[in-house]
């Protein structure tokens, strides 16, 4: 990988080291923008590592390149959970590593676009070291819609985390993962939430207590029912954001359906997929809150939403978690 690397004029290999605590040992010397991790090391293991690689890398990216990373693998979930920032399948020595490379630097090209410098957002922001103090009133919300992408994961492990066990409304999450991901993820989401959680099917219903997680290859559209609840239909028309799924159309329906009564909850992940549809919720009365740029691994969704001034509040995914706990407003 370092002659790959260093055939680019955009990148440059800082050190190359074969066990975990040979790489901790150099983060806590030096700064990198990236770290490639692969799964299988001597010792301790890429996966165990990842937390501590996370924390000691001060902002740097975790890439897990391994042969263990293909789409829909376990590895790969648990990396993207654990907090890695993507991953890349790694072939064999000989094979289509032509096509690895291409695909190397253009995971770190995408990476690398969250540094480009944004302006500040003018936002409410409600410090990150306690519960937030001040409300509006009770019982704001009937249903929690998620947007998420790159970074989606470990953020949505601090949300649910934050959430008691005796919070009943439904929460919606489309998080762009390849369908092939999705029940491995809900069963995930299951564990982390302490409630079930399913992939969306057509036309099924929002019930309290579940978590409904978007196919990897359907957008998720809510439709109001005669009898005052709420279902959601599968479409798979290409949406402004090129994104599949995208989470405009659930922000949107959703917000055309709960009005006043919907949170719309945008964490971390990469491009502006949700700002368009972000903007129909405080139109209907709704209430907006993203995560904040020091915890996002990619701060494009929630930094697009923030930008555009409709943020209620701007705060990590366990404050977050905590305030629709509350079913308050910030």
């Amino acid at each position: 990988m370092q002659r790959i690397i260093d055939a680019t004029a955009r990148f440059r290999v800082a050190a190359s080291v074969s066990t975990a605590a040979a790489a901790l040992a150099f983060l806590g010397r030096e700064r990198v923008a990236f770290v490639l991790l692969d799964v299988q090391m001597p010792g301790v293991d890429g996966l165990t590592a990842l937390p501590d690689l996370i924390a000691a890398g001060q902002g740097a990216k975790v890439l897990i390149v391994s042969g263990q990373a293909s789409e829909g693998a376990s590895t790969t979930v648990q990396a993207l959970a654990l907090g890695a920032a993507d991953t890349l399948f790694k072939p064999a020595n000989g094979e289509r590593m032509s096509r690895f490379a291409d695909a190397l630097i253009d995971k770190l090209d995408r990476l690398g676009e969250r540094d480009a410098v944004r302006p500040p957002a003018v936002v409410a922001r409600i410090d990150a070291r306690q519960t937030p103090p001040m409300f509006t009133g009770k019982d704001e919300y009937d249903v929690v819609a998620i947007g998420a992408s790159t970074g989606g994961i470990h953020a949505l492990t601090q949300f649910l985390r934050a959430i008691p066990a005796e919070f009943r409304l439904p929460i919606v999450i489309t998080q762009h993962l390849p369908a092939s991901f999705m029940p491995y993820f809900a069963a995930q989401i299951a564990v982390l939430g302490g409630r079930p959680c399913e992939v969306a099917i057509d036309r099924l219903r929002l019930r309290p207590g579940r978590i409904v997680v978007a196919p990897g290859d359907a957008h998720l559209r809510c439709v109001a029912l005669a009898d005052g609840s709420a279902a959601l239909r599968l479409t798979k028309e290409p949406a402004p954001s090129g994104c599949m799924p995208s989470v405009d159309p659930m922000f949107a329906s959703m917000a055309a359906v709960f009005g006043r009564r919907m949170l719309a909850v945008i964490l971390s992940g990469m491009g502006r997929d949700g700002a368009e549809g972000a903007r129909q919720v405080p139109a209907a009365g709704g209430c907006v809150v993203v995560q904040d740029q020091a915890s996002s691994v990619i701060w494009g969704m929630p930094g697009a939403v923030a930008e555009s001034g409709i943020a209620a509040a701007v705060l990590p995914p366990d404050a977050i978690g905590r305030l629709a706990a509350a079913r308050q407003r910030p």
